[in-house]
C-alpha cells in the first residue's frame, strides 16, 4: 500500500508521519487478530457488546485503532455494527446460517469443481495427508468436553481449504475462507449435541475426499453440500440458533 500512497498523496509523507500509519495498521492488525481468535474459539460469545473504551484499556491503544480492528471483523461477518448500539459479536441466527450455508455450498462448490478439474498428482497427496491427519487428530479438549480441540480445528479447516486450493482462483479462495470463518461459531455449537456426529463427519470428510480423488466433480460437489447442509439441520432441529423476528 506504501506506493498507493505516494500516489495519492501530493507531498510526500516524512518519514515520522510513514512511520506512526505502518505502526498504527500492525497495531490494527494484531487486535484484530485476537478479538477473532476470541469470537471463532467462543471466548467472546455470539451477541455479546464490544465496548470500545473497554477495549482501548485492554490493548493499550487508541480508539481509532480499535475501530479499524473491529471494521476489519465486521467486513468478515463476525462483528455487527449498529448505528447507536455500536459492536457486538454476530449473533447466531437461523437466518444467517442459512444465508451463510447457500452461499458456502454455491461457491465452495465451485470452487471444488475447479480444484478437480485442475488439480495435479501434489493437490491428490496434499488432500491424502490432510485427510489423514483429520481422521486421526481428538475432537474433543478434554479439559473443556463441549468444545473443539484446537488441533481438530486447524485440521478440519485445512482439510476444506485443500479440497478447493487448486482451482487457481485466489479470489474465490479469500472469499471461501472468509465464509468459512463466518460458519466457525456455528460449527462450534454443534459441540454442544451428543449424537454420534463424530462417526458421520469421518464418513462425509472420506466420501468427500474419495470422490476428488476419482474425479468426479458431481458427486463431490453433491457431497459437499449434503455436509453442509446437514449440520445448518442438525443445529436448527436442536434449537441451538435464534430466529429473528420480522420488523
Amino acid at each position: 500500500m506504501d506506493g498507493l500512497d505516494e500516489i495519492i498523496y501530493i507531498w510526500p509523507m516524512n518519514r515520522n508521519s510513514r512511520t506512526h500509519k505502518d505502526t498504527s495498521r500492525t497495531l490494527a492488525g494484531d487486535i484484530h487478530e485476537k478479538l477473532r481468535s476470541q469470537i471463532l474459539s467462543g471466548q467472546l460469545r455470539a451477541g455479546q457488546p464490544l465496548r470500545l473504551m473497554a477495549l482501548c484499556d485492554e490493548f493499550s491503544v487508541s480508539l481509532t485503532i480499535v475501530r479499524e480492528a473491529l471494521t476489519r471483523l465486521a467486513t468478515e461477518r463476525l462483528v455487527r455494527a449498529r448505528p447507536q448500539q455500536g459492536f457486538t459479536v454476530a449473533a447466531l441466527t437461523v437466518e444467517e446460517m442459512n444465508d451463510v450455508t447457500f452461499v458456502r455450498c454455491e461457491l465452495e462448490g465451485l470452487a471444488l469443481r475447479r480444484s478437480i478439474e485442475l488439480g495435479g498428482l501434489d493437490w491428490e497427496a496434499r488432500l491424502l495427508a490432510a485427510h489423514h491427519k483429520l481422521a486421526n487428530t481428538s475432537v474433543r479438549d478434554d479439559r473443556k468436553p463441549t468444545r473443539p480441540s484446537d488441533a481438530f480445528v486447524a485440521a478440519h479447516a485445512e482439510f476444506h481449504a485443500t479440497l478447493i486450493e487448486a482451482c487457481e482462483s485466489p479470489a474465490l479462495i479469500e472469499i471461501c475462507r472468509t465464509l468459512y470463518d463466518a460458519s466457525e461459531p456455528y460449527r462450534r455449537m454443534c459441540y454442544l449435541l451428543t449424537d454420534n456426529r463424530r462417526a458421520k463427519k469421518v464418513s462425509a470428510h472420506r466420501a468427500l475426499m474419495e470422490a476428488a480423488l476419482a474425479r468426479d466433480a458431481d458427486s463431490a460437489v453433491k457431497l459437499l453440500k449434503v455436509h453442509y447442509e446437514h449440520t445448518t439441520r442438525n443445529l436448527i432441529n436442536n434449537n441451538l440458533l435464534e430466529k429473528t423476528t420480522a420488523a
